[in-house]
């Protein structure tokens, strides 16, 4: 439980770094990148957890991974810094690159009082709390049951469904770097806009989960089913290439309190998804895990629809940035009138 409380942080702490070191032109490359780690050390920790609990007793897993998350906590503390301007190792010219392309993304240190009314009535904000939602409903589904699903309705042993389950997410971490290095370039080269960046990449992930899953749930063999789920899996890539970095576009101030609004919602999707699994796969029969898949589907549709018709990847009317912006236009409107 404490662990869970310490770990919740996490997302809003990393999107609040982003908001002071990400240029726009390198935001998605930039959360991509770290959000591939998470997943790459899930596949790692899960390896190396059977080698230590064999070789060693299971207490030395905590102690390994214990000692580890204390030395990333020592390289955390003399290498991070809140903004550029305090960091001691950046070189000018990288300073003065960030700084440019942040623009009025960047301001002073006083405490920052969120627009709270505007962000939970946002169409854009509720766009995103409703995809972190829907995508998270599948993957934690994935991640916790797929080795359950493998021997259960495919009959695999459970040394083999826990390699083969870990597949569909190696892959992901690599198209995760795909994914964010496309968004960032259609960006650059003028081809899409950060709003149709967001909704295109986001609504092709959720589409494309929709419907490899339910193939997969329809054909329900071997290596074709197998072949759907990591189809499935790494195409949530693109989601997370949407939904995920667009708190960023709407207000880089707020971003760290909209993930954490956004990521609630999803890790409540990840506690619901597995529960509501048991009750449907009583007896664990093949045409019971079919209906977990067409649930999954489902949701992801839902995803899609208020995605599509609600992202924004634009700077927020209602965001700090823009009361900001038209405060110092106002003073300089006064200014020029006295």
């Amino acid at each position: 439980v404490l662990q869970g409380m310490f770990q919740g942080v996490s997302f809003p702490v990393m999107h609040e770094v982003f908001a002071k070191w990400a240029p726009p032109c390198e935001r998605s490359r930039m959360v991509m990148l770290s959000f591939a780690g998470i997943y790459v050390g899930t596949i790692v920790s899960n390896l190396v957890s059977g080698i230590l609990a064999e070789a060693l007793s299971w207490e030395s897993i905590f102690y390994v991974f214990g000692a580890a998350g204390c030395l990333w906590y020592v390289a955390w503390a003399v290498m991070i810094r809140r903004t550029p301007q305090e960091d001691r190792f950046i070189t000018v010219k990288e300073k003065e690159f960030i700084m440019q392309s942040l623009g009025n993304t960047e301001g002073p240190a006083e405490k920052v009082k969120h627009p709270w009314k505007s962000i939970l009535s946002s169409s854009a904000v509720i766009a995103c709390v409703t995809a972190n939602f829907c995508n998270n409903w599948g993957f934690y589904n994935m991640l916790t049951l797929l080795p359950t699903f493998l021997k259960d309705a495919l009959h695999f042993e459970t040394q083999s469904s826990g390699i083969i389950a870990a597949l569909p997410y190696l892959t992901m971490s690599i198209m995760l770097g795909v994914a964010g290095y496309l968004a960032d370039w259609f960006q650059i080269k003028g081809i899409m806009t950060t709003t149709q960046v967001r909704r295109n990449f986001n609504c092709l992930s959720f589409i494309s989960q929709a419907v490899f899953l339910t193939t997969g749930a329809i054909l329900l063999d071997t290596i074709p089913t197998i072949i759907c789920i990591t189809i499935a899996i790494t195409m949530g890539a693109f989601a997370l290439t949407g939904y995920a970095v667009n708190h960023l576009d709407l207000s880089p101030k707020s971003a760290g309190v909209m993930m954490g609004l956004s990521n609630s919602f999803g890790t409540a999707a990840g506690i619901g998804s597995p529960i509501l699994t048991g009750y449907l796969t009583p007896n664990k029969t093949g045409e019971e895990w079919k209906m977990v898949f067409y649930v999954a589907s489902a949701i992801h549709m839902v995803g899609f629809v208020v995605y599509w018709f609600w992202a924004s990847g634009e700077l927020q009317p209602w965001s700090i940035e823009m009361q900001e912006r038209r405060t110092r236009e106002r003073k300089g409107y006064e200014n020029k009138a006295s």
